[in-house]
C-alpha cells in the first residue's frame, strides 16, 4: 500500500501549522511536509508531530523578498550571506522539529556565476546538514510556473549533484514539475532513481488532485513501488477548495 505525505504548504492552509498536522493525521496521511514554517514556534510544531506520531519529512529555505518576486536565494550572485543565513535558519528549524530534510531554493538566476554560487551554497548546506544528520534536497521547477528559475531541469540537477559530490545531497523529484517541462515521468524516474531523496505529485497540467489530468498516477505509483521506493509520496497539489473534499484519490490510488 502506498504511503502519502501531506504537503501543508498547499493542504489545510486555512489552519495554523500545528492544526494542519492534526488534520493530516485525521485524514489518514502517513507523514507531513511544509514550505516555510518559520513564523510558527518550532515547539508548537514539534508538539503536534509528537501528538500525532507523524514524521515531518522536510521544509524549504526562505525565498527572500517574496513581494519583490524572489523564489530562493542560493544561486543569486551577491546574495551569498543571505543565502547562507537562510540555509542555517532552515537547518536549525528542521533540527528543532525533527524534520528529515531541507530543500535549498535556488532562485531566479542564470549563467556560470549563478551555477558557481549555487554550488558553493550547497557545499555549505551539505556540510551543515551532515552535522545534524539531515538531507539536503534540490528541486527543478518547471518553466511555466517559475520562468527563469535557475534549476529548471532534472539533467541540470543531476549535474550539480555530481559536482557537489556530497552523500547527503539528493534530488526532490516532483512528478508535476517533470511532467510539465520534460514529460516521460516514468522514464525520468527510472533514470534518476539513484539520486532521488523525495518524490512529490500533483495532476498535470493544473496542479490539482492526482485523480485527473494528463498523467496517470495509478501507473506512476505502481512504477515507483516497483523501483523499490518505500517512503511516503508528497501530495503537493492545490486543492481548490476544502482539502477534505479532494481526498478521494487516497482511496482509489493508495
Amino acid at each position: 500500500m502506498t504511503a502519502f505525505s501531506a504537503n501543508l504548504g498547499f493542504l489545510w492552509t486555512d489552519r495554523l501549522l500545528p492544526d494542519a498536522i492534526h488534520a493530516a493525521k485525521a485524514a489518514g496521511f502517513d507523514a507531513v511536509e511544509c514550505h516555510w514554517p518559520f513564523d510558527v514556534d518550532p515547539a508548537d510544531v514539534a508538539a503536534a508531530l509528537q501528538e500525532t506520531g507523524l514524521p515531518m519529512l522536510g521544509l524549504n529555505t526562505r525565498r527572500g523578498d517574496v513581494a519583490g518576486g524572489e523564489n530562493g536565494l542560493a544561486a543569486l550572485p551577491g546574495r551569498e550571506d543571505e543565502a547562507r543565513a537562510a540555509i542555517d535558519e532552515a537547518l536549525d528549524y528542521a533540527t528543532r522539529i525533527g524534520a528529515g530534510a531541507v530543500h535549498v531554493m535556488a532562485g531566479f538566476a542564470e549563467g556560470h556565476e549563478a551555477r558557481d554560487t549555487f554550488i558553493k551554497a550547497l557545499h555549505h548546506a551539505c556540510e551543515g546538514a551532515a552535522k545534524r544528520d539531515l538531507v539536503i534536497l534540490i528541486e527543478p521547477l518547471n518553466r511555466f510556473d517559475a520562468p527563469g528559475y535557475f534549476l529548471g531541469t532534472t539533467d541540470l540537477a543531476a549535474e550539480i549533484i555530481a559536482e557537489v559530490a556530497a552523500p547527503n545531497l539528493r534530488l526532490m523529484f516532483d512528478c508535476y514539475h517533470v511532467g510539465r517541462t520534460e514529460g516521460d515521468v516514468i522514464g525520468r524516474l527510472r533514470a534518476l532513481y539513484p539520486l532521488i531523496g523525495h518524490i512529490q505529485f500533483a495532476s498535470v497540467p493544473d496542479r490539482g488532485a492526482p485523480d485527473h489530468g494528463d498523467l496517470g498516477y495509478a501507473g506512476v505509483f505502481a512504477e515507483i513501488a516497483a523501483l523499490g521506493w518505500s517512503q511516503p509520496l508528497g501530495a503537493e497539489y492545490k486543492p481548490g477548495g476544502p482539502t477534505e473534499d479532494t481526498l478521494g484519490w487516497m482511496r482509489t490510488l493508495g
